[in-house]
């Protein structure tokens, strides 16, 4: 993920830039990357950023008019629309860099950032203290990963940057492994290897004279916890006008803007209330290789309905025939973060890149508006884990018994969000900007206001919200119903049986990829020359997993899942594992979950640790 790397320290200049060059070549992934350092010996900061060509945060450092004060800035910020205005009515230069006024921010505001609005991490140093600022934004969704030695302190935007000039960092944290295990991510603020951390969310730890002299906070989660309920309609309308109000600020800047759409609420939101002209903003929506899914059948509806185009963008035969390549390109780009069959995010995300640099989602809108969990404790197979291993899972599913406690609110934007959400993130960050309105502060802020009635409806309460948002907005599309039947114009007895038929396919789908149950495997198998997969997959999801490990990537897990390599890992059941996978490809059992988790940690021991 593009971002920036450094060192702080007292060592010799020559070797601090030799170590600086290393990290920001360890990062420096794509064609379409730009990157630069800069160096302040007298304060011992060596600093470099790699950044996508034309994007907000190119043409780093930022320096105001004296040049006494320097910003070195990754990832993307939505201003108050007057503000940049009130900098250029004070007199200051804003250049010609789309993130110039930051620089003059930290001059005006002295509780920078605390003001800024969106996913972001920086080093702010000013000269006339002497004194450097490492922040980051108040979810923590543009990573940082930090490691302090005796003498220098690293910090990176991505955990193979430090790997690269602190060998001995590479070995995996087993407390950190178990819940990459057990909840598909790590917890805490902690990363996959051990010594190596990440910085909080809402970080401003400040260095003087080389070396740390202070790990602040700006912002902590009770500040909005503590406002006050509103009642159930000033709620509604607070929350309008925080989503409407501040919209168009993720529309702005001088990249080309793509709407991914999906047949959900989120996206519908957004494209009901964006307003701008016939043809003029892209749509598109990842597809499958067995049907058009609900979601490509109903994107297509909403953007006829906005007048806008709409292209399907497929995961399909050539994915899969490229998906050794793309499985250890997503493990690698994201340290670990992500399990092998997000590759297929990565696949798509190339191909979105072409459509428009910049990708407007609907992500974190069920988890903020709605509250859904999107991720809790799994334990793998019996015996699949040696027992000494498997304490650490058993540990990490009461870490997340203790993690979810408190606000949903707080769980989802502050923990969910940077733990569970930002291995997806950053990997399709590698190839464009993901911009979504679901994230901004006032929104978000907003939310923690709701009402208790609303609190204990949950999914069904925040629903009705976000529908009657759309069909104030834009009615047609509040006639078109989601994939999983609501809304639209049908009512009674028939809507309730389209509901009921959309959620029986949903789960049917489910059951027959990544849920099926071991007897029905067998089954399956046996019936295999009638295609079944025809009838089930692909109405909902485009990736099928199961029958891709079993058919068309057998030869390939075979190979890297039985080597000698692979089943000699301490932590596995060598013959349990020869077991799994040996009956998971011969169709007779279904062990997808299992496949994707041993892949994933395969890979990881090959890239990083190997």
């Amino acid at each position: 993920m593009p971002g920036i790397v450094g060192l702080i320290t007292r060592m010799p200049s020559l070797r601090a830039e030799q170590e600086l060059r290393r990290m920001i070549s360890a990062i420096q992934h794509e064609s379409f990357y730009e990157s630069g350092t800069w160096v302040d010996e007298p304060l011992g900061i060596y600093v470099g950023w790699v950044a996508r060509r034309g994007c907000f945060a190119e043409g780093m450092p930022l320096f105001d008019e004296s040049r006494r004060r320097v910003l070195v800035f990754s990832g993307e910020e939505y201003p108050q629309p007057n503000s940049i205005q009130r900098l250029k009515e004070r007199g200051h230069d804003l250049g010609g860099q789309p993130a110039s006024y930051l620089v003059h921010i930290t001059e005006e505001d002295p509780s920078f950032p605390a003001g800024l609005n969106g996913r972001f991490h920086g080093l702010f140093a000013n000269k006339i203290t002497g004194t450097a600022t490492l922040f980051n934004d108040r979810y923590g969704m543009h990573r940082l990963y930090y490691y302090q030695s005796e003498e220098i302190f690293y910090f990176a935007a991505e955990a193979k940057a430090i790997l690269a000039v602190c060998p001995q960092l590479r070995s995996l944290d087993l407390q950190s492994l178990g819940e990459l295990v057990g909840c598909g991510c790590v917890l805490e603020n902690r990363s996959l290897f051990r010594g190596l951390q990440v910085l909080p969310p809402a970080s401003a730890w400040t260095f003087q004279n080389g070396s740390i002299a202070s790990r602040s906070s700006y912002f902590q989660p009770s500040e909005w916890e503590g406002q006050s309920e509103l009642g159930s309609e000033r709620y509604y309308e607070e929350l309008r006008n925080a989503f409407v109000g501040n919209l168009p600020r993720y529309f702005n800047g001088q990249e080309r803007i793509g709407v991914s759409l999906t047949g959900g609420l989120d996206t519908r939101m957004i494209m009901a209330w964006h307003r701008t002209q016939r043809n003029s903003l892209p749509c598109y929506t990842f597809g499958g290789m067995y049907h058009d899914c609900r979601d490509v059948v109903l994107s297509r509806r909403v953007a006829d309905e906005c007048n806008q185009t709409h292209q399907v963008i497929p995961i399909g035969d050539d994915y899969l025939a490229r998906f050794p390549q793309y499985a250890e390109r997503a493990v690698y780009l994201t340290d670990g973060c992500v399990y092998v069959n997000r590759s297929a995010d990565l696949y798509a995300n190339e191909r979105a890149r072409l459509v428009a640099p910049a990708r407007m989602t609907g992500n974190y809108g069920s988890e903020v508006l709605r509250w859904s969990p999107a991720f809790k404790p799994i334990y793998p197979a019996q015996g699949l884990f040696a027992p000494d291993f498997m304490s650490y899972i058993g540990q990490a599913t009461n870490t997340y018994r203790a993690v979810v406690q408190g606000h949903p609110v707080s769980f989802a934007v502050f923990k969910q969000a940077p733990w569970h959400h930002y291995g997806l993130l950053a990997l399709e960050q590698t190839q464009l900007a993901v911009r979504t309105p679901y994230l901004d502060n006032d929104l978000v802020r907003t939310v923690f206001r709701a009402p208790k009635a609303v609190i204990a409806k949950k999914d069904m309460a925040n629903s009705d919200i976000c529908l009657r948002l759309i069909g104030e907005g834009n009615s047609k599309l509040q006639e078109i119903p989601t994939d999983r039947g609501l809304g639209g114009t049908r009512t009674g007895v028939y809507a309730h049986v389209v509901r009921q038929y959309l959620e029986f396919t949903f789960k049917a789908e489910y059951a027959y990829d990544y849920g099926m149950p071991q007897w029905a495997a067998q089954v399956d198998h046996l019936l295999s020359p009638l295609h079944l997969e025809r009838l089930f997959l692909g109405r909902h999801k485009f990736c099928h997993f199961r029958i891709w490990y079993r058919d068309q990537l057998a030869d390939y897990i075979q190979a890297m899942l039985l080597d000698s390599r692979a089943l000699a890992r301490p932590y596995l059941e060598r013959k349990q594992v020869e077991q799994l996978i040996r009956s998971h490809l011969k169709g007779m059992r279904n062990y997808t979950t299992e496949i994707h988790t041993l892949l994933t940690l395969e890979l990881v021991h090959r890239l990083f640790i190997d």
